[in-house]
């Protein structure tokens, strides 16, 4: 029998803190809403990109680091825009403290009202730069992963993620085509910054050219001189 649409909002509503795919529909609509309000993905997304392209690659991201071992709490989304791929993680995997972190006022917005609405538990979510939050003691050296998607070139990714991960922990960075040509590149942001490259990951996901997941190992605290100052990474790479 069809249920009226209170009784299923209702459903939904007790759903959307146990069940992961209302959870990743209401996200989904969520994203949709205020794609354009807050500009946190290509304007022509659809919900059809989000669950052929998007979401399946946040899901490949947690099964290449579940299967490596990597998956480790507590956990920091760097330039998490749109929420991608730490909501998607947090979801599929509820006991991992996550932290989302993104510099943009309006998407940093967009985050609180996901954690909110999706009735997400142990995530927080801080409007900040990597540089300012690598150098507070609160977040310095006490994240066990890191993940980022579309944040920086590696080099300069690397100054952002290392200061915030202690030693042991790792920063998985998705990559396209240019990941041998960025990895080339950060042999000096590695040596300076304590990390060494471990592993590169293809992710299993049916997309042309498959997108990479470059694992960085912490292996030696950073000197306290990094990160340097807001955009300084970026202007002058290591």
């Amino acid at each position: 029998p069809m249920r009226s649409k209170e009784s299923v909002s209702g459903q939904l509503t007790n759903d959307l803190a146990t069940d992961p795919a209302a959870q990743l529909d209401a996200y989904a609509s969520l994203i949709l809403a205020s794609n354009q309000k807050a500009g946190l993905m290509s304007s022509g997304t659809s919900r059809d990109d989000l669950y052929q392209r998007h979401f399946p690659e946040s899901f490949a991201v947690l099964a290449a680091l579940e299967s490596n071992n990597l998956l480790n709490s507590p956990v920091i989304d760097i330039g998490s825009g749109a929420g991608l791929p730490g909501v998607p993680l947090k979801i599929a995997r509820p006991g991992i403290g996550i932290t989302l972190l993104e510099a943009t006022q309006k998407k940093a917005a967009f985050l609180g009202e996901v954690v909110q609405e999706l009735r997400l538990t142990d995530v927080t979510v801080i409007r900040g730069r990597a540089e300012e939050i690598g150098r507070d003691p609160l977040h310095r050296e006490r994240y066990r992963l890191a993940v980022a998607r579309s944040v920086a070139p590696l080099p300069v990714l690397l100054e952002l993620a290392l200061p915030l991960l202690a030693v042991g922990g790792v920063l998985a960075a998705v990559k396209g085509s240019r990941m041998e040509a960025e990895i080339d590149a950060s042999a000096n942001a590695l040596a300076t910054l304590g990390g060494a490259v471990e592993v590169t990951l293809r992710l299993e996901i049916p997309l042309p050219g498959p997108p990479m997941l470059v694992i960085v190992r912490k292996v030696a605290e950073t000197p306290d001189a990094f990160p340097r100052r807001p955009g300084m990474p970026n202007k002058r790479p290591l």
